[in-house]
Protein backbone atom coordinates (compact mmCIF):
# COMPACT_ATOMS: atom_id res chain seq x y z
CA UNK A 1 0.00 0.00 0.00
CA UNK A 2 1.29 3.40 -0.74
CA UNK A 3 0.27 6.84 0.29
CA UNK A 4 0.06 8.81 -3.03
CA UNK A 5 -1.08 12.12 -4.27
CA UNK A 6 -4.49 13.25 -4.29
CA UNK A 7 -6.10 12.99 -7.73
CA UNK A 8 -6.73 16.75 -9.38
CA UNK A 9 -9.97 15.87 -10.48
CA UNK A 10 -11.30 13.43 -6.99
CA UNK A 11 -14.34 16.42 -6.90
CA UNK A 12 -16.26 15.38 -9.69
CA UNK A 13 -15.26 11.94 -9.01
CA UNK A 14 -16.83 11.95 -5.55
CA UNK A 15 -19.98 14.53 -6.88
CA UNK A 16 -20.33 11.48 -9.52
CA UNK A 17 -20.54 8.51 -6.50
CA UNK A 18 -25.12 7.94 -5.44
CA UNK A 19 -23.73 8.64 -2.31
CA UNK A 20 -22.44 12.07 -2.59
CA UNK A 21 -24.50 13.60 -5.46
CA UNK A 22 -26.59 15.91 -2.97
CA UNK A 23 -23.65 17.06 -0.75
CA UNK A 24 -22.32 20.42 -0.74
CA UNK A 25 -19.32 20.74 -2.54
CA UNK A 26 -17.29 22.51 0.82
CA UNK A 27 -18.07 19.13 2.51
CA UNK A 28 -16.32 17.17 0.06
CA UNK A 29 -13.61 19.28 -0.55
CA UNK A 30 -12.85 19.19 3.38
CA UNK A 31 -13.15 15.28 2.96
CA UNK A 32 -10.43 15.16 0.00
CA UNK A 33 -8.69 17.57 2.62
CA UNK A 34 -8.70 15.86 5.60
CA UNK A 35 -8.25 12.24 3.87
CA UNK A 36 -5.17 10.04 2.60
CA UNK A 37 -5.30 8.97 -0.89
CA UNK A 38 -3.65 5.08 -1.13
CA UNK A 39 -3.28 3.04 -3.74
CA UNK A 40 -3.31 -0.74 -3.24
CA UNK A 41 -1.56 -3.20 -5.41
CA UNK A 42 -3.22 -6.48 -6.79
CA UNK A 43 -3.56 -9.12 -3.74
CA UNK A 44 -3.07 -6.53 -1.29
CA UNK A 45 -5.27 -5.94 1.82
CA UNK A 46 -8.01 -3.00 2.33
CA UNK A 47 -8.54 -4.57 5.69
CA UNK A 48 -8.36 -8.27 7.42
CA UNK A 49 -10.27 -9.96 10.08
CA UNK A 50 -9.46 -8.61 13.50
CA UNK A 51 -7.64 -5.65 12.57
CA UNK A 52 -8.75 -2.51 14.04
CA UNK A 53 -11.22 -0.12 11.94
CA UNK A 54 -9.71 3.16 12.05
CA UNK A 55 -10.70 4.62 8.33
CA UNK A 56 -14.00 4.61 6.48
CA UNK A 57 -12.37 4.22 2.85
CA UNK A 58 -14.27 5.29 -0.39
CA UNK A 59 -12.74 3.36 -3.49
CA UNK A 60 -11.76 5.98 -6.14
CA UNK A 61 -10.68 3.18 -8.71
CA UNK A 62 -10.45 -0.67 -8.73
CA UNK A 63 -11.70 -3.13 -7.18
CA UNK A 64 -11.52 -5.49 -4.08
CA UNK A 65 -13.07 -9.08 -2.86
CA UNK A 66 -14.68 -9.87 0.89
CA UNK A 67 -14.44 -13.04 1.87
CA UNK A 68 -13.79 -14.89 5.44
CA UNK A 69 -11.03 -17.79 6.47
CA UNK A 70 -13.24 -20.50 7.95
CA UNK A 71 -11.00 -23.18 9.50
CA UNK A 72 -8.59 -22.57 7.06
CA UNK A 73 -11.25 -22.53 3.75
CA UNK A 74 -12.48 -19.55 2.14
CA UNK A 75 -15.78 -18.34 2.27
CA UNK A 76 -16.27 -15.42 -0.56
CA UNK A 77 -18.90 -12.72 0.27
CA UNK A 78 -18.75 -10.83 -3.08
CA UNK A 79 -16.78 -8.07 -5.08
CA UNK A 80 -17.04 -4.59 -4.79
CA UNK A 81 -15.89 -1.51 -6.77
CA UNK A 82 -15.57 2.03 -7.49
CA UNK A 83 -18.07 4.49 -5.31
CA UNK A 84 -18.32 1.71 -2.32
CA UNK A 85 -17.82 2.81 0.77
CA UNK A 86 -16.38 0.26 3.46
CA UNK A 87 -14.60 0.72 6.96
CA UNK A 88 -15.43 2.33 9.79
CA UNK A 89 -18.56 5.14 9.53
CA UNK A 90 -19.97 7.59 11.90
CA UNK A 91 -21.68 6.39 14.67
CA UNK A 92 -20.77 3.25 13.90
CA UNK A 93 -19.93 0.58 16.51
CA UNK A 94 -17.90 -1.28 14.78
CA UNK A 95 -14.35 -2.18 16.42
CA UNK A 96 -12.70 -4.48 14.39
CA UNK A 97 -13.15 -6.64 10.93
CA UNK A 98 -14.89 -9.47 10.53
CA UNK A 99 -13.81 -10.23 7.17
CA UNK A 100 -10.87 -9.65 4.72
CA UNK A 101 -11.01 -7.09 2.06
CA UNK A 102 -8.34 -7.99 -0.49
CA UNK A 103 -7.51 -5.89 -4.04
CA UNK A 104 -8.88 -8.11 -7.01
CA UNK A 105 -6.59 -5.13 -9.08
CA UNK A 106 -4.56 -2.50 -8.45
CA UNK A 107 -6.92 0.10 -6.20
CA UNK A 108 -6.85 3.33 -5.12
CA UNK A 109 -8.65 4.68 -1.88
CA UNK A 110 -9.80 7.75 -0.28
CA UNK A 111 -9.93 7.23 3.86
CA UNK A 112 -10.18 9.18 6.21
CA UNK A 113 -9.60 8.81 10.19
CA UNK A 114 -12.43 7.96 12.55
CA UNK A 115 -11.32 10.84 14.59
CA UNK A 116 -12.56 13.54 12.52
CA UNK A 117 -15.76 12.09 12.21
CA UNK A 118 -16.96 14.77 15.41
CA UNK A 119 -15.48 17.66 13.03
CA UNK A 120 -17.70 16.26 10.13
CA UNK A 121 -20.71 16.58 11.89
CA UNK A 122 -20.01 19.96 12.64
CA UNK A 123 -18.79 20.53 9.10
CA UNK A 124 -21.75 19.08 7.04
CA UNK A 125 -24.61 17.57 8.96
CA UNK A 126 -25.79 16.31 5.26
CA UNK A 127 -22.98 14.41 4.57
CA UNK A 128 -22.70 12.68 8.01
CA UNK A 129 -26.24 11.89 7.35
CA UNK A 130 -25.36 10.11 3.74
CA UNK A 131 -22.84 8.02 5.70
CA UNK A 132 -25.12 7.05 8.49
CA UNK A 133 -27.74 6.17 5.87
CA UNK A 134 -24.84 4.26 3.31
CA UNK A 135 -24.37 2.53 6.94
CA UNK A 136 -27.75 1.59 7.49
CA UNK A 137 -27.86 0.17 3.57
CA UNK A 138 -24.64 -1.62 3.97
CA UNK A 139 -26.50 -3.19 7.47
CA UNK A 140 -29.54 -3.97 5.83
CA UNK A 141 -27.95 -5.70 2.63
CA UNK A 142 -25.81 -7.70 4.75
CA UNK A 143 -28.06 -9.04 7.04
CA UNK A 144 -29.95 -10.20 3.80
CA UNK A 145 -27.54 -11.83 2.28
CA UNK A 146 -26.49 -13.55 5.50
CA UNK A 147 -30.13 -14.75 5.53
CA UNK A 148 -30.21 -15.56 2.06
CA UNK A 149 -26.94 -17.55 2.67
CA UNK A 150 -28.81 -19.53 5.78
CA UNK A 151 -32.04 -20.71 3.87
CA UNK A 152 -29.54 -21.82 0.71
CA UNK A 153 -28.07 -23.80 3.90
CA UNK A 154 -31.18 -24.82 4.57
CA UNK A 155 -32.01 -25.84 1.52
CA UNK A 156 -29.25 -27.78 0.59
CA UNK A 157 -29.85 -29.71 3.89
CA UNK A 158 -33.20 -30.48 2.37
CA UNK A 159 -32.41 -31.62 -0.73
CA UNK A 160 -29.68 -33.77 0.49
CA UNK A 161 -31.78 -35.47 2.79
CA UNK A 162 -35.05 -35.11 0.68
CA UNK A 163 -32.90 -36.94 -2.05
CA UNK A 164 -31.86 -39.85 0.23
CA UNK A 165 -34.61 -40.53 1.46
CA UNK A 166 -36.35 -40.52 -1.86
CA UNK A 167 -33.59 -43.04 -3.00
CA UNK A 168 -34.84 -46.16 -1.19
CA UNK A 169 -38.23 -46.05 -1.94
CA UNK A 170 -37.86 -44.79 -5.64
CA UNK A 171 -35.12 -47.81 -6.55
CA UNK A 172 -37.36 -50.55 -4.60
CA UNK A 173 -39.92 -49.24 -7.04
CA UNK A 174 -37.85 -49.79 -9.90
CA UNK A 175 -36.44 -53.20 -8.52
CA UNK A 176 -39.98 -54.22 -7.78
CA UNK A 177 -41.84 -53.05 -10.76
CA UNK A 178 -38.58 -55.47 -12.79
CA UNK A 179 -39.31 -58.34 -10.77
CA UNK A 180 -43.13 -57.49 -11.12
CA UNK A 181 -42.66 -57.90 -14.45
CA UNK A 182 -40.81 -61.23 -15.12
CA UNK A 183 -43.46 -62.63 -12.95
CA UNK A 184 -46.08 -61.96 -14.84
CA UNK A 185 -44.12 -63.52 -18.20
CA UNK A 186 -43.82 -66.40 -16.17
CA UNK A 187 -47.55 -66.84 -15.12
CA UNK A 188 -48.99 -68.35 -18.40
CA UNK A 189 -47.10 -71.32 -17.99
CA UNK A 190 -47.67 -71.93 -14.54
CA UNK A 191 -51.28 -71.14 -14.79
CA UNK A 192 -51.03 -73.60 -17.90
CA UNK A 193 -49.62 -76.39 -15.52
CA UNK A 194 -52.79 -75.74 -12.88
CA UNK A 195 -55.22 -76.13 -14.92
CA UNK A 196 -54.40 -79.28 -16.77
CA UNK A 197 -54.35 -80.86 -12.93
CA UNK A 198 -57.25 -83.31 -11.86
CA UNK A 199 -58.16 -81.64 -8.58
CA UNK A 200 -61.94 -81.26 -6.97
CA UNK A 201 -62.83 -77.54 -6.00
CA UNK A 202 -63.12 -78.89 -2.90
CA UNK A 203 -59.24 -79.25 -2.88
CA UNK A 204 -59.31 -75.65 -4.98
CA UNK A 205 -61.47 -73.97 -1.16
CA UNK A 206 -59.07 -75.80 0.77
CA UNK A 207 -55.40 -74.84 -0.45
CA UNK A 208 -57.25 -71.47 -0.90
CA UNK A 209 -58.34 -71.11 2.60
CA UNK A 210 -54.48 -71.70 3.59
CA UNK A 211 -53.25 -69.19 0.73
CA UNK A 212 -55.56 -66.27 1.54
CA UNK A 213 -54.92 -66.87 5.36
CA UNK A 214 -51.55 -66.31 4.96
CA UNK A 215 -52.07 -63.01 2.58
CA UNK A 216 -53.86 -61.62 5.35
CA UNK A 217 -51.25 -62.29 8.13
CA UNK A 218 -47.93 -62.24 6.63
CA UNK A 219 -44.92 -62.66 8.77
CA UNK A 220 -43.35 -59.77 10.16
CA UNK A 221 -40.66 -58.64 12.62
CA UNK A 222 -38.65 -62.25 11.97
CA UNK A 223 -35.37 -61.77 13.80
CA UNK A 224 -32.00 -62.77 11.34
CA UNK A 225 -32.46 -65.72 13.51
CA UNK A 226 -35.75 -67.22 13.63
CA UNK A 227 -36.01 -66.21 9.45
CA UNK A 228 -32.85 -68.50 9.27
CA UNK A 229 -34.27 -71.47 11.11
CA UNK A 230 -37.63 -71.08 9.32
CA UNK A 231 -36.44 -71.43 6.16
CA UNK A 232 -34.24 -74.14 7.06
CA UNK A 233 -37.23 -76.13 8.45
CA UNK A 234 -38.85 -75.19 4.78
CA UNK A 235 -36.21 -76.51 2.79
CA UNK A 236 -35.76 -79.80 4.38
CA UNK A 237 -39.62 -80.14 4.31
CA UNK A 238 -39.16 -79.19 -0.02
CA UNK A 239 -36.12 -81.57 0.30
CA UNK A 240 -37.61 -84.47 1.69
CA UNK A 241 -40.80 -84.03 -0.96
CA UNK A 242 -38.57 -83.64 -3.64
CA UNK A 243 -39.86 -80.14 -4.76
CA UNK A 244 -37.09 -78.65 -7.09
CA UNK A 245 -36.19 -75.13 -6.62
CA UNK A 246 -36.84 -75.26 -2.80
CA UNK A 247 -34.76 -72.20 -2.24
CA UNK A 248 -36.87 -69.85 -3.99
CA UNK A 249 -40.47 -71.46 -2.22
CA UNK A 250 -38.88 -71.25 0.83
CA UNK A 251 -37.97 -67.73 0.91
CA UNK A 252 -41.47 -66.29 -0.23
CA UNK A 253 -43.23 -68.79 2.22
CA UNK A 254 -41.08 -67.71 5.18
CA UNK A 255 -42.08 -64.04 4.08
CA UNK A 256 -45.63 -65.04 4.80
CA UNK A 257 -45.04 -67.30 7.47
CA UNK A 258 -45.98 -70.73 5.67
CA UNK A 259 -44.65 -73.73 8.04
CA UNK A 260 -44.10 -77.09 7.24
CA UNK A 261 -47.83 -77.80 9.11
CA UNK A 262 -49.22 -75.53 6.33
CA UNK A 263 -47.59 -77.91 3.85
CA UNK A 264 -47.77 -81.09 5.65
CA UNK A 265 -51.98 -79.61 5.32
CA UNK A 266 -51.76 -78.89 1.60
CA UNK A 267 -50.21 -82.11 1.17
CA UNK A 268 -52.79 -84.34 2.78
CA UNK A 269 -55.43 -82.04 0.45
CA UNK A 270 -53.57 -82.99 -2.41
CA UNK A 271 -53.33 -86.49 -1.44
CA UNK A 272 -49.74 -85.98 -2.41
CA UNK A 273 -50.40 -85.65 -6.16
CA UNK A 274 -49.48 -82.53 -7.95
CA UNK A 275 -47.62 -80.94 -5.01
CA UNK A 276 -44.83 -79.19 -6.80
CA UNK A 277 -47.73 -77.83 -9.39
CA UNK A 278 -49.49 -76.46 -6.37
CA UNK A 279 -46.47 -74.92 -4.47
CA UNK A 280 -45.03 -73.19 -7.61
CA UNK A 281 -48.27 -71.41 -8.46
CA UNK A 282 -48.94 -70.48 -4.61
CA UNK A 283 -45.20 -69.62 -4.31
CA UNK A 284 -46.01 -67.54 -7.49
CA UNK A 285 -49.22 -65.89 -6.04
CA UNK A 286 -47.54 -64.79 -2.94
CA UNK A 287 -44.50 -63.26 -4.61
CA UNK A 288 -46.79 -61.15 -6.96
CA UNK A 289 -48.51 -59.67 -3.70
CA UNK A 290 -45.28 -59.44 -2.09
CA UNK A 291 -44.20 -57.21 -5.54
CA UNK A 292 -47.21 -55.23 -5.16
CA UNK A 293 -47.38 -54.35 -1.58
CA UNK A 294 -43.63 -53.39 -1.76
CA UNK A 295 -44.43 -50.92 -4.57
CA UNK A 296 -47.61 -49.76 -2.27
CA UNK A 297 -45.33 -49.33 0.32
CA UNK A 298 -42.73 -47.30 -1.54
CA UNK A 299 -45.32 -45.33 -3.20
CA UNK A 300 -46.66 -44.25 0.52
CA UNK A 301 -42.97 -43.42 1.37
CA UNK A 302 -42.70 -41.40 -1.34
CA UNK A 303 -45.93 -39.63 -0.71
CA UNK A 304 -45.60 -39.46 2.88
CA UNK A 305 -41.60 -37.35 2.31
CA UNK A 306 -43.49 -34.93 -0.33
CA UNK A 307 -46.48 -34.30 2.37
CA UNK A 308 -43.70 -33.65 4.90
CA UNK A 309 -41.30 -31.62 2.83
CA UNK A 310 -44.35 -29.43 1.70
CA UNK A 311 -45.08 -28.97 5.29
CA UNK A 312 -41.88 -28.08 6.42
CA UNK A 313 -40.89 -25.13 3.62
CA UNK A 314 -44.57 -24.29 3.97
CA UNK A 315 -45.25 -24.29 0.60
CA UNK A 316 -48.79 -23.10 -1.07
CA UNK A 317 -49.30 -20.64 2.36
CA UNK A 318 -48.35 -17.07 3.14
CA UNK A 319 -46.06 -15.38 5.36
CA UNK A 320 -48.25 -14.14 7.88
CA UNK A 321 -48.22 -15.74 11.50
CA UNK A 322 -50.91 -18.28 11.77
CA UNK A 323 -51.88 -20.84 14.33
CA UNK A 324 -49.41 -24.28 14.53
CA UNK A 325 -48.68 -27.37 17.07
CA UNK A 326 -45.45 -27.17 17.81
CA UNK A 327 -45.00 -30.75 17.45
CA UNK A 328 -45.72 -30.61 13.35
CA UNK A 329 -42.87 -28.60 12.40
CA UNK A 330 -40.13 -30.94 14.48
CA UNK A 331 -41.75 -34.24 13.27
CA UNK A 332 -41.15 -33.08 9.89
CA UNK A 333 -37.93 -31.87 10.14
CA UNK A 334 -36.87 -34.98 11.82
CA UNK A 335 -38.34 -36.91 8.50
CA UNK A 336 -35.86 -34.58 6.41
CA UNK A 337 -32.80 -35.61 8.89
CA UNK A 338 -33.76 -38.93 9.36
CA UNK A 339 -30.65 -39.49 6.89
CA UNK A 340 -28.44 -37.85 9.28
CA UNK A 341 -29.21 -40.01 12.16
CA UNK A 342 -29.60 -43.27 10.51
CA UNK A 343 -26.15 -42.80 8.94
CA UNK A 344 -24.64 -42.49 12.75
CA UNK A 345 -27.05 -44.46 14.23
CA UNK A 346 -28.04 -41.91 16.15
CA UNK A 347 -31.42 -42.58 18.65
CA UNK A 348 -33.97 -40.21 18.56
CA UNK A 349 -35.85 -40.15 21.82
CA UNK A 350 -39.32 -37.96 21.71
CA UNK A 351 -40.69 -36.68 24.77
CA UNK A 352 -43.85 -34.55 23.53
CA UNK A 353 -46.29 -33.33 25.50
CA UNK A 354 -49.43 -34.05 23.69
CA UNK A 355 -51.53 -30.88 25.55
CA UNK A 356 -49.99 -28.26 24.14
CA UNK A 357 -52.35 -25.60 22.99
CA UNK A 358 -51.67 -24.15 19.03
CA UNK A 359 -49.55 -20.99 19.08
CA UNK A 360 -49.19 -18.32 15.89
CA UNK A 361 -45.91 -18.38 14.57
CA UNK A 362 -44.23 -17.60 11.19
CA UNK A 363 -43.82 -21.49 10.70
CA UNK A 364 -41.27 -21.43 7.72
CA UNK A 365 -39.21 -19.82 9.81
CA UNK A 366 -39.08 -21.96 12.91
CA UNK A 367 -38.62 -25.04 10.67
CA UNK A 368 -35.50 -23.10 9.87
CA UNK A 369 -34.88 -23.09 13.61
CA UNK A 370 -35.39 -26.90 14.29
CA UNK A 371 -33.69 -27.52 10.97
CA UNK A 372 -30.21 -25.80 11.94
CA UNK A 373 -30.60 -26.74 16.11
CA UNK A 374 -31.05 -30.46 15.35
CA UNK A 375 -28.67 -30.59 12.31
CA UNK A 376 -25.78 -29.13 14.82
CA UNK A 377 -26.74 -31.80 17.64
CA UNK A 378 -26.16 -34.62 15.28
CA UNK A 379 -23.25 -33.49 14.30
CA UNK A 380 -21.96 -33.00 17.41
CA UNK A 381 -23.29 -36.89 18.19
CA UNK A 382 -20.96 -40.00 17.89
CA UNK A 383 -21.87 -43.24 16.16
CA UNK A 384 -24.74 -44.37 18.64
CA UNK A 385 -25.43 -41.17 20.40
CA UNK A 386 -28.62 -40.08 21.57
CA UNK A 387 -30.40 -37.24 20.43
CA UNK A 388 -33.82 -35.95 23.11
CA UNK A 389 -35.96 -33.39 21.75
CA UNK A 390 -38.64 -32.54 24.89
CA UNK A 391 -41.62 -29.96 24.34
CA UNK A 392 -43.74 -28.88 27.44
CA UNK A 393 -45.62 -25.84 29.02
CA UNK A 394 -43.44 -23.20 30.58
CA UNK A 395 -46.46 -20.32 31.35
CA UNK A 396 -46.27 -18.00 29.50
CA UNK A 397 -44.80 -20.13 26.78
CA UNK A 398 -43.79 -23.16 25.32
CA UNK A 399 -40.77 -24.80 25.48
CA UNK A 400 -38.64 -27.12 23.24
CA UNK A 401 -35.49 -28.75 24.66
CA UNK A 402 -32.90 -30.18 22.18
CA UNK A 403 -30.28 -32.08 23.83
CA UNK A 404 -27.92 -34.18 23.13
CA UNK A 405 -24.94 -36.71 25.00
CA UNK A 406 -21.82 -35.12 22.78
CA UNK A 407 -18.56 -34.22 23.66
CA UNK A 408 -19.90 -30.66 24.53
CA UNK A 409 -19.37 -27.06 23.54
CA UNK A 410 -16.00 -25.63 24.86
CA UNK A 411 -16.03 -22.63 27.15
CA UNK A 412 -14.32 -20.71 24.96
CA UNK A 413 -16.86 -21.23 21.77
CA UNK A 414 -19.95 -21.12 24.13
CA UNK A 415 -19.64 -17.27 24.43
CA UNK A 416 -19.17 -17.16 20.37
CA UNK A 417 -22.04 -19.58 19.17
CA UNK A 418 -24.67 -16.94 18.29
CA UNK A 419 -22.15 -14.57 16.48
CA UNK A 420 -22.63 -14.42 12.72
CA UNK A 421 -19.75 -16.12 10.96
CA UNK A 422 -18.42 -17.56 13.68
CA UNK A 423 -18.16 -21.99 13.31
CA UNK A 424 -16.20 -24.32 13.85
CA UNK A 425 -16.57 -26.62 11.09
CA UNK A 426 -15.24 -26.28 7.62
CA UNK A 427 -17.41 -24.08 4.92
CA UNK A 428 -18.65 -27.12 2.90
CA UNK A 429 -20.34 -28.21 6.71
CA UNK A 430 -21.30 -25.08 8.28
CA UNK A 431 -21.62 -21.39 7.18
CA UNK A 432 -20.81 -19.82 10.89
CA UNK A 433 -24.63 -18.45 10.08
CA UNK A 434 -26.88 -20.87 11.05
CA UNK A 435 -27.39 -19.93 15.37
CA UNK A 436 -27.02 -16.33 13.99
CA UNK A 437 -30.06 -16.63 11.88
CA UNK A 438 -31.89 -18.43 14.69
CA UNK A 439 -31.59 -16.20 17.29
CA UNK A 440 -33.05 -13.51 15.37
CA UNK A 441 -35.74 -15.86 14.17
CA UNK A 442 -36.36 -16.27 17.92
CA UNK A 443 -35.95 -12.80 18.52
CA UNK A 444 -38.30 -11.99 15.97
CA UNK A 445 -41.35 -14.56 17.54
CA UNK A 446 -40.63 -12.47 21.41
CA UNK A 447 -39.02 -15.85 22.56
CA UNK A 448 -35.46 -16.56 24.12
CA UNK A 449 -32.72 -19.29 23.41
CA UNK A 450 -30.40 -20.85 26.03
CA UNK A 451 -27.90 -23.10 26.00
CA UNK A 452 -25.93 -25.13 28.55
CA UNK A 453 -23.33 -27.47 27.88
CA UNK A 454 -21.14 -30.23 30.06
CA UNK A 455 -19.39 -32.75 28.04
CA UNK A 456 -22.28 -35.84 27.52
CA UNK A 457 -24.55 -33.18 28.27
CA UNK A 458 -25.46 -30.28 25.57
CA UNK A 459 -29.14 -28.49 25.75
CA UNK A 460 -29.96 -25.75 23.51
CA UNK A 461 -33.80 -24.45 24.84
CA UNK A 462 -35.95 -22.01 23.05
CA UNK A 463 -39.22 -20.90 24.40
CA UNK A 464 -41.87 -19.08 22.16
CA UNK A 465 -44.56 -16.85 23.63
CA UNK A 466 -48.43 -18.69 23.74
CA UNK A 467 -50.19 -15.80 22.76
CA UNK A 468 -48.04 -13.84 20.01
CA UNK A 469 -47.20 -10.25 20.29
CA UNK A 470 -49.01 -7.66 18.35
Amino acid sequence: MDIIDRKTDLLPVLQSFETFQKIETTALEWLIEKGHYKRYKKGEFLFYAGMKTEHMQVIIQGNYSIWLDQNGERLEMGEFGVGNITGVLPFSRMKTARGNGQATETTEVLELHKDYFIEMVNVSYELTQALVGYMSSRIRDFTQLRSQNEKLASLGKLSAGLAHELNNPASAIVRSAKELYQNIHSTPEKFKAVITMRITSEQTDLVNAILFKRLKNPAHDLSILDRQDAFDELLDWLDDHEVEEGDDLAETFVDFGINPEDLDTINDILKGQHLPIILSWIESTLALERLVMEIQESADRIAELVGSVKQYSHMDRGSAMELTDIRDGIVNTLIILKHKAKYKNIQVNKEFDTNLPSFKAFVGELNQVWTNLIANAIDALDKGGLLTIRTYAEDPYICVEIQDNGAGIPTDVMEHIFDPFFTTKSISEGTGMGLDITKKIIDRHRGTITVKSEPGNTIFKVCLPIKASS
